[in-house]
């Protein structure tokens, strides 16, 4: 198969593929804007004062008052996914540190842990106050009801004369509440989120059905593109089976992980002590027998657990085919749908997904490349449960595909390349339980994959990738076994990039020892596209090889960016890791330097800022 080499990088249907990159800054799908910039939530990205309770004693409130109860409006028991109204009545003199945290299980311990100042900095905590225990999921100030600080909703409690002499006053604040399998408690707290003390607790509140089959993903297993695996949670241990197309059915195993496979260090992990979630039992299944490019319909569960709803699903391209179309980005993770701060908020993965969603609807998706940094539950696992059900509009319909990254794996001592807190104690666990990719085995999470007429290969940036290791040995294999006759375009993605123009923290965006090790691989067997993350934000290369531009992209009559390599030169790298995380800062750049503004005639990244107002206008 022979075929000019060219990529444009337009937002416009690719006649080889359609490659759509999302930024929470301007979203976009093919031109159009979906969404005006989130800027009024960047602020929840950072370390905000909720995630710093992590490690503080929940109090009891010396408070008299015997007016004061919290009650919760809601079906009962709890429905799968619904709106929870919380409402403080009995107030006395409204405060604006008067916050309602929703826990997990109700019977979690929220007694004092022992102080150590080593384990608030895991978490990002450097003070110096009692440990929580135990991590709520969510929580919300009741300032959040615009008439609790007024005391606008008043209740008259003591009459004298005929004259009301003691008035109390309530707030409503509303949480959205996913089917976590554990109850969940409402608890009012006092004193802000720094000293917080307990006023009032509800009465637990237990799900419907804590067995029901939920969150269905399906991802590839192999190049044809006739079979599809599904990946569900559900609180029963029992097989249970998805049934598909014309009568056919087929059984799941069933695997869970426990506190005791999370990894720690001589200072308890989040995901070890007080970020531990029961994750229920995670379900997979083989569907077999499917044709590529076809639409299919499923449902997943079992007589005694519950059945899913019937679902419509789009098989991929197989391997060898014209035409594929792909959605990639890095570092997604989950925001709220209710007004509660959490653990970790990346404000534009909701206006992303549903972008996504949009675009599957409309049949311009075969498949999802999502590559590193996926939920950022960072041990926290309740937080798994969020992210799964977020995506599960896209992952349900099409196949997710998805690669390794540091806040999945990196722990000290746990064999990853960076010794870094970073996935919380996780190590890689529950993010291979809920996402089996057609790896070799466990704790090899390195894979490749043919759709269409592209060859993926996906590395792990984690894991040891210097030229004596497994790793580096599969991937020099595998990038030369390429068959270009049948996949011409090579496509090579990881997490952490190799070149970028953001220098990074502590520890810098780029680790020039992993560039010098695999880039010459991707020279020799002359990779066409590199994808990473890990930088939040978008930037694309020149044909760039050792730090040098061996070719820039060329305008086209429409303005917008040819890459012809028909005559191959060097790889192009993109990084996109701005699928919902708030935008890294670009450091300011000299012209000429390695890293330029388009605009420049020079060598160098561009960037996504270039001529935006144009693209979303055509």
């Amino acid at each position: 198969m022979e075929m000019a080499k060219r990529i444009w990088f337009s937002l416009v249907g690719q006649p080889i593929f359609l490659l759509v990159l999302f930024s929470p800054l301007i979203p976009f799908v093919c031109g159009r804007n979906v969404q005006n910039s989130p800027s009024g939530l960047y602020g929840f990205t950072g370390i905000s004062s909720f995630r710093l309770i992590n490690r503080r004693s929940l109090l009891t409130c010396p408070d008299p008052n015997p007016y004061l109860a919290i009650n919760v409006t809601s079906v009962d028991p709890l429905a799968n996914e619904q709106n929870v109204t919380v409402t403080v009545s009995g107030v006395i003199i409204p405060d604006k540190s008067d916050w309602v945290a929703m826990i997990s299980p109700s019977d979690s311990d929220v007694s004092s842990c022992p102080v150590n100042s080593i384990m608030y900095q895991q978490t990002g905590d450097f003070s110096s106050l009692p440990l929580l225990c135990h991590y709520p999921v969510k929580a919300q100030f009741l300032s959040m009801d615009p008439s609790y600080l007024k005391c606008g909703k008043k209740e008259c409690r003591t009459h004298a004369s005929n004259v009301c002499v003691l008035r109390t006053c309530s707030g409503s604040i509303t949480f959205h509440v996913v089917n976590i399998r554990t109850d969940i408690e409402f608890v009012f707290f006092t004193g802000g989120f720094e000293t917080p003390c307990i006023l009032r607790r509800s009465q637990p509140l237990k799900f419907a059905n804590p067995k029901m089959p939920l969150y269905g993903h399906l991802s590839s297993i192999d190049s044809t593109a006739t079979s599809m695996r599904l990946t569900w949670v559900s609180g029963d241990r029992s097989p249970q089976e998805v049934q598909y197309g014309d009568g056919k059915s087929q059984k799941s195993t069933v695997s869970t992980f426990t506190r005791g496979d999370m990894c720690t260090s001589d200072l308890a992990s989040p995901a070890k002590d007080f970020g531990w979630h029961d994750p229920g039992y995670i379900h997979s299944a083989v569907m077999t027998g499917l044709q590529s490019s076809q639409t299919y319909s499923y449902r997943y569960g079992s007589e005694s657990a519950g059945w899913s709803e019937k679902i419509n699903f789009h098989t991929p391209t197989a391997g060898g085919s014209d035409k594929v179309r792909i959605v990639a980005f890095g570092d997604m993770g989950k925001a709220p749908r209710d007004l509660s701060v959490e653990h970790f908020i990346q404000p534009g993965s909701i206006m992303v997904i549903e972008a996504i969603e949009k675009e599957v609807a409309s049949g311009n998706v075969d498949a999802v490349f999502h590559i590193g940094d996926i939920s950022y539950a960072t041990g926290f696992l309740v937080e798994w449960d969020y992210f799964l059900h977020l995506i599960h509009p896209v992952a349900s319909r099409v196949s997710y595909m998805t690669a390794i990254g540091n806040h999945e794996r990196d722990y000290v001592d746990s064999g990853s390349v960076y010794e870094t807190p970073d996935s919380g104690g996780e190590c890689g666990i529950p993010y291979e339980t809920y996402f089996p990719m057609p790896s070799s085995s466990k704790d090899k999470p390195w894979y490749s994959i043919d759709m269409g007429s592209i060859h993926f290969t996906v590395i792990s940036t984690e894991h040891d990738w210097t030229q004596e290791s497994e790793q580096y040995k599969w991937i020099e294999k595998d990038l030369a076994s390429v068959d270009r006759s049948k996949t011409p375009w090579v496509i090579f993605t990881g997490h952490r990039p190799m070149y970028s123009s953001q220098g990074g923290g502590i520890i810098p965006s780029v680790d020039q020892r992993f560039t010098k090790a695999v880039e010459p691989l991707l020279m020799k067997h002359k990779v066409d596209l590199v994808l990473f993350g890990h930088v939040h934000n978008y930037e694309r290369s020149c044909f760039l090889y050792e730090g040098e531009c061996k070719g820039m992209p060329n305008k086209d009559k429409s303005g917008l960016d040819t890459y012809d390599n028909t005559n191959y030169t060097a790889p192009i790298h993109a990084i996109i890791g701005m699928a919902g995380f708030s935008l890294d800062a670009f450091p300011i750049i000299e012209y000429g330097s390695p890293f330029v503004e388009p605009d420049k005639k020079s060598r160098g990244l561009i960037r996504i800022t270039e001529n935006l107002n144009r693209y979303l206008s055509n």
